[in-house]
């Protein structure tokens, strides 16, 4: 049995290999253990799940545990988005939940997020407390399961509703009445996740219109390498755009917690252009004020955005378990990744697609400028930044050479541009002149080294991811 690891938010493998009714019962075992040591069980425990394959089957797995160590167990009626489900735990008031999902990761994987009673990802604190206890099952063995029918019988499994209350709440964080009277032609990929049909439900009854296409459920996530929103799985939305002559596309994730964004051109608006467009809307286009949590991966965008308007910008490790934390901790206007999670106060401190994507239109509206404008504007105030990441496949025996090399380079310039300083809080980062940076991290979901640049043109950026894999060696 391989040992259940949690990478940056929960746990994931592959199907039928690692990702086993055995292991995930194993996982959800240590969770109720966690929460009988933490004294969480008496709130329940709620339990959520994607359209991957087995998603539900392994979810009634968790569900099972549950029941038969006594924890009040709150299981979805259908597959529905992760911040969906956490939104449903915090209403609650559970002691904490889980979700069934490998959220961008190809069609082989599956997964499962433990979701803390905040609703967001678990912090490092808990993860090593979560890892602590499953590895205790992973050693004795000791797993209590109950039959899901048995436990419904008993009153241990309760099924619940969590899309009416979401949808009523985000309601209250957008102004949906301009949104669906705009006349706006919106196309939106769902990627065959479970973001399917949100959008409709909550913009249709006016003049805007929206187009879904890939709403169906189809767990092999056909003719898309995996459900992430990046542009090279979005042609599909950008043939439809240009064949509805839309204003905006829209792609939500496998589990809808990222948001991809194509303009009114067909033209991919990068995740660090969204979130700095998403900052400067709730700055500049709705007065609001407050600290901006932004991971090392995204943008300086965010930084001159931070200082132009007076505001503290506060950078951490990738992955929504260390922003999350900082976002509450200081309660922040926004917080992002590059990976193309974003979170809002007012909502749960978790990465959202769905209000992201409504926050997007809602900008468009508001500003009275087309995406495409809009990015130019962006420019503007900012100056250009062009944001490029290589993910590069290694030998998992040459990763200590690798990290090595990483360590310990001390480059004076990369791409051409001096460098200032080195970070290497999470993977190593070189500050170059300018705000502009190269970032070489190893991804804690995959097998792969990443690399990052963000300079002031594509070849400069370019250049820039070159000299930084010279450096490393791969």
């Amino acid at each position: 049995m391989a040992r259940i690891r949690f990478g940056t938010d929960g746990w994931r493998a592959l199907i039928a290999e690692d990702f086993t009714f055995e292991n995930v019962r194993v996982c959800a075992q240590g969770a109720a253990n966690y929460l009988n040591a933490t004294g969480l069980a008496t709130r329940g425990f709620v339990v959520g799940y994607d359209t991957r394959f087995g998603s539900q089957k392994f979810a009634e797995a968790v569900a099972e545990v549950m029941a038969a160590n006594g924890i009040a167990t709150f299981l979805s009626d259908r597959a529905a988005p992760t911040p969906v489900i956490s939104h449903s735990l915090v209403s609650i008031s559970a002691g904490a939940g889980a979700v069934i999902t490998a959220s961008h990761n190809p069609a082989a994987y599956n997964g499962f997020k433990f979701k803390p009673d905040y609703g967001g990802s678990a912090s490092s604190e808990i993860v090593a407390q979560l890892e602590r206890h499953i590895g205790g099952v992973e050693e004795s063995g000791a797993v209590r399961r109950m039959d899901i029918r048995e436990a419904e019988r008993r009153g241990l499994v309760e099924y619940i509703d969590p899309e009416t209350d979401y949808l009523n709440h985000v309601a209250q964080l957008v102004d949906l009445d301009a949104i669906r009277n705009s006349g706006l032609d919106i196309v939106v990929d769902s990627m065959h996740g479970a973001g399917a049909g949100y959008f409709d439900k909550l913009i249709s009854g006016g003049s805007a219109r929206v187009l879904e296409i890939h709403g169906e459920v189809n767990p092999s996530f056909p003719g898309m390498a995996q459900p992430e929103p990046t542009a090279a799985n979005l042609q599909g939305l950008i043939d439809a755009i240009e064949d509805n002559t839309a204003d905006i596309g829209l792609a939500t994730d496998g589990d809808a917690d990222r948001l991809g964004v194509v303009d009114d051109d067909g033209q991919f608006v990068t995740t660090t252009e969204t979130f700095s467009l998403l900052c400067m809307h709730l700055l500049e286009g709705l007065g609001q004020s407050g600290p901006l949590v932004k991971s090392v991966t995204m943008s300086g965008m965010i930084d001159k955005l931070g200082e132009r308007h007076g505001v503290d910008v506060i950078e951490t490790p990738v992955g929504f378990k260390h922003l999350g934390p900082q976002m509450m901790a200081v309660d922040a206007l926004a917080a992002g990744e590059e990976s193309g999670g974003y979170a809002f106060r007012g909502n749960i401190p978790e990465r959202d697609g769905i209000l992201s994507g409504l926050l997007m239109l809602d900008m468009v509206i508001k500003s009275g400028e087309n995406p495409a404008d809009l990015r130019a504007s962006l420019f503007e105030s900012v100056g250009a930044h062009v944001y490029l990441r290589w993910d590069v496949e290694f030998d998992p025996a040459q990763r200590d050479g690798i990290e090595r090399r990483a360590a310990t380079s001390r480059p004076f310039e990369i791409g051409g541009r001096p460098v200032i300083a080195v970070d290497d809080r999470d993977g190593v980062k070189f500050l170059l002149e300018g705000g502009y940076w190269a970032l070489v991290r190893f991804s804690g979901t995959e097998p792969l080294l990443r690399i990052y640049a963000e300079g002031p043109s594509t070849a400069d950026t370019a250049a820039m991811l070159g000299d930084a894999r010279a450096l490393v060696g791969v």
